[in-house]
């Protein structure tokens, strides 16, 4: 089943059934004693719920605030996609094809910096490179991001030295958004909202760098772990008088479950990656992407959504 956390915890489910198997055959067929009064079991569940609660509360949070935030990346985008193309030019005149040129090329900035967002989140470095042909000059094939056909040729990163792609590429945004103020296309109020769009752009770029660079503690997940395989340690030796035989599946579906929890919480925890349970950031900026490319095909052939001839004058 896709998404599932069962070969996540396979192994130690079967461990604790077989320890349980053998705790029971050694009480019933070697008179070994070993049954423990069922009372400690309710205080040591006490202990695995609260830590299983903090776990998954704290990795379900990490999901949906890094969920937030890429809503929020991609909102700015749109944002800034529809000023740029609404507002690259003085009332009145024609932009000229440089200028023309110059509004296409950074809206395709835009949509790539939701991707160099995306790979820089996942570790996918040198998708900065420059678009290459298919074949190198040497004869070898080469490899092209996903987005390599958003970038200007001769675009260079400095990911080798230390800058995020994405950062880097907002520098070229916010050079546009000066130059417009300049050439009198934006107002200084329309310009500064602008910025904080794409400060706002940065700020969550940021915040998602911190959750994916900041992992929950090794020191919990560790004294978890223990807890919960000390826990179906206990457990036979707390059923194995009045349950006998059955406690090894009882055992062995309270191990499935707790292990499940503990599982679904380690899913969820680096919210980025490429798992079935992650954002699913691939179709996200693939949506993104599709809908600012029909926007630019639009303003390039001069669509009336953004003359707005034929609502205005109804």
């Amino acid at each position: 089943m896709k998404g599932a956390i069962h070969s996540m915890i396979l192994l130690p489910v079967v461990l604790h059934a077989l320890f349980t198997a053998l705790i029971v055959y050694i009480d019933r067929n070697l008179d070994g004693r070993l049954g423990l009064p069922s009372s400690i079991i309710p205080s040591l569940s006490i202990v695995v719920g609260l830590m299983l609660v903090f776990r998954n509360q704290t990795s379900y949070e990490r999901f949906w605030t890094g969920r937030n935030y890429v809503t929020q990346i991609t909102t700015c985008v749109r944002n800034l996609t529809r000023s740029f193309l609404c507002c690259s030019s003085k009332p009145g005149e024609e932009l000229q094809a440089s200028d023309k040129a110059n509004t296409e090329r950074i809206v395709r900035l835009l949509v790539a910096i939701l991707y160099s967002i995306k790979n820089h989140l996942r570790g996918e470095w040198g998708a900065a490179v420059v678009p290459t042909p298919s074949i190198s000059e040497s004869g070898s094939p080469t490899t092209a991001s996903e987005y390599s056909e958003l970038l200007p040729r001769g675009l260079m990163g400095h990911e080798e030295d230390g800058l995020a792609f994405s950062l880097e590429l907002t520098y070229y945004v916010e050079r546009y958004i000066q130059k417009g103020f300049e050439k009198g296309w934006f107002t200084g109020p329309q310009a500064s909202q602008m910025q904080v769009q794409l400060n706002t752009l940065v700020d969550a770029f940021g915040r998602m760098e911190t959750i994916r660079l900041t992992p929950i503690p090794v020191a919990h997940l560790i004294h978890q772990k223990q807890v919960l395989a000390l826990f179906g340690c206990v457990l036979p030796f707390a059923m194995v008088d009045d349950m006998g035989w059955w406690a090894v599946p009882i055992v062995s579906l309270v191990t499935f479950t707790l292990y499940g929890i503990e599982g679904i919480g380690s899913q969820l925890e680096d919210p980025f990656g490429s798992d079935k349970n992650d954002i699913k950031m691939d179709a996200l900026m693939q949506d993104s992407h599709q809908e600012i490319m029909v926007l630019l095909d639009e303003w390039k052939r001069g669509s009336e959504i953004f003359t707005g001839d034929h609502v205005l004058h109804a």
